[in-house]
C-alpha cells in the first residue's frame, strides 16, 4: 500500500513539474537571449515567481498525501528581503526538499549549488539553470593531478555566482559536508564528529568574503530524522514521520568579510576553527535530538 501511495504522489509531483518546471525552462531560454539590464531583470523576478509556485505546489502534495511531523525552530526573525547564507548538514536528498519547505517565505527563493551533470536531468536541470543557480564543475583527484590548471575553478564559480547576487535578495544554502553522509565515507575521513563529516570550508569562504557587508547573517541549519538517515523512497511512500529542522543565526566576525579568508594565512585558519566549533556544536545538538529520532 505504502508503494502505491508513493508511485501517486510521484505521478502527482511530476504533473506539478510539467506545470512550472516547463515554463521556466522555455522562459529561461529567452532570457538568455536579452540583453543585461532591466528587461532582464524583470524576465529574472518571473522566473523565480514561477520557481516558488512549484515549490508551493510540492508542498501541497506532500501536505496532502504524507503524514510527516514538520519540527521547525528558529526561522521566525527571518526577513524574505534579506541576504543569507544557510549552512546545512547534508543527510539525504530530502534534505532539499525539506529546506525549501521550511524557508519558503522565510527568506528569499532558496538557491544551492549544484553539480554541473545535473543540468542535463530533463526540466528540473534547465529550470534550476533558469533561475541561476550555480552549477559546480568537481575533477576527480587523477584528473587535477593531470591538469593542474583546473584547480580552483569551483571558487570562481562561488565568486562569479556572489557578484551576481550581491544587490539582491537572496539565501544561498551550502551543504559544508560537500556530500550526503554515510557511515562507510564517515569512516574513510576519520571524522572527528560521532554524525557529521568534516566541513569543506573553500566555497562558504568564498561566499561570505564576497558578499562582506552585503551579508546580513549566516544561518545554522541543522537537520535531524527519525532513524538518521533516509531514502527520497522512503519520504515519498509516507515512511519519515518526523523531519526536524533546527536553525539560529551565527555571530560572523568582520575579520572573516575579507578576501583573506580565502588565501593561505592567519585568517583562514581562524575561519576554519570557527566553522569547526560550529561543526562540534551541531554535533553535539544532534546528539541532543536523539531522542525525537526514536
Amino acid at each position: 500500500m505504502n508503494h502505491l501511495r508513493g508511485a501517486v504522489t510521484v505521478v502527482f509531483l511530476l504533473g506539478n513539474l510539467a506545470l512550472w518546471g516547463v515554463p521556466i525552462s522555455l522562459l529561461g531560454i529567452v532570457k538568455r537571449l536579452l540583453p543585461g539590464g532591466r528587461i532582464r531583470q524583470s524576465v529574472t523576478r518571473i522566473l523565480v515567481f514561477l520557481a516558488d509556485k512549484w515549490v508551493g505546489g510540492n508542498d501541497r502534495i506532500f501536505a496532502a498525501r504524507l503524514d510527516t511531523k514538520w519540527d521547525i525552530e528558529g526561522i521566525e526573525s527571518l526577513d524574505a528581503n534579506g541576504h543569507y547564507l544557510i549552512m546545512s548538514n547534508h543527510v539525504s536528498w530530502v534534505d532539499i526538499v525539506a529546506l525549501q519547505h521550511a524557508f519558503r517565505h522565510h527568506v528569499a527563493f532558496l538557491r544551492f549549488f549544484l553539480k554541473q551533470e545535473l543540468i542535463w536531468f530533463p526540466i528540473i536541470g534547465q529550470a534550476c539553470w533558469a533561475v541561476d543557480f550555480p552549477f559546480m564543475k568537481r575533477y576527480s583527484a587523477e584528473y587535477l593531478e593531470k591538469h593542474p590548471e583546473k584547480r580552483g575553478t569551483d571558487l570562481e564559480t562561488t565568486r562569479r555566482a556572489c557578484a551576481k547576487y550581491r544587490f539582491i535578495p537572496f539565501a544561498m544554502l551550502n551543504f559544508l559536508e560537500g556530500t550526503r553522509f554515510t557511515k562507510a565515507k564517515h569512516a574513510e575521513q576519520k571524522s572527528p564528529y560521532r554524525h557529521l563529516l568534516r566541513p569543506r570550508t573553500g566555497g562558504v569562504a568564498f561566499v561570505i568574503a564576497s558578499l562582506g557587508d552585503q551579508l546580513d547573517a549566516v544561518i545554522d541549519v541543522t537537520l535531524a530524522y527519525p532513524r538518521g538517515d533516509v531514502t527520497m523512497w522512503e519520504f515519498l511512500t509516507n515512511r519519515v514521520p518526523r523531519i526536524t529542522i533546527r536553525a539560529k543565526r551565527l555571530e560572523v566576525s568582520p575579520e572573516f568579510k575579507t578576501a583573506a579568508i580565502t588565501e593561505p594565512g592567519p585568517a583562514r585558519e581562524h575561519f576554519k576553527s570557527w566553522l569547526q566549533s560550529v561543526w562540534t556544536a551541531k554535533d553535539a545538538e544532534l546528539d541532543a535530538l536523539q531522542t525525537l529520532r526514536n
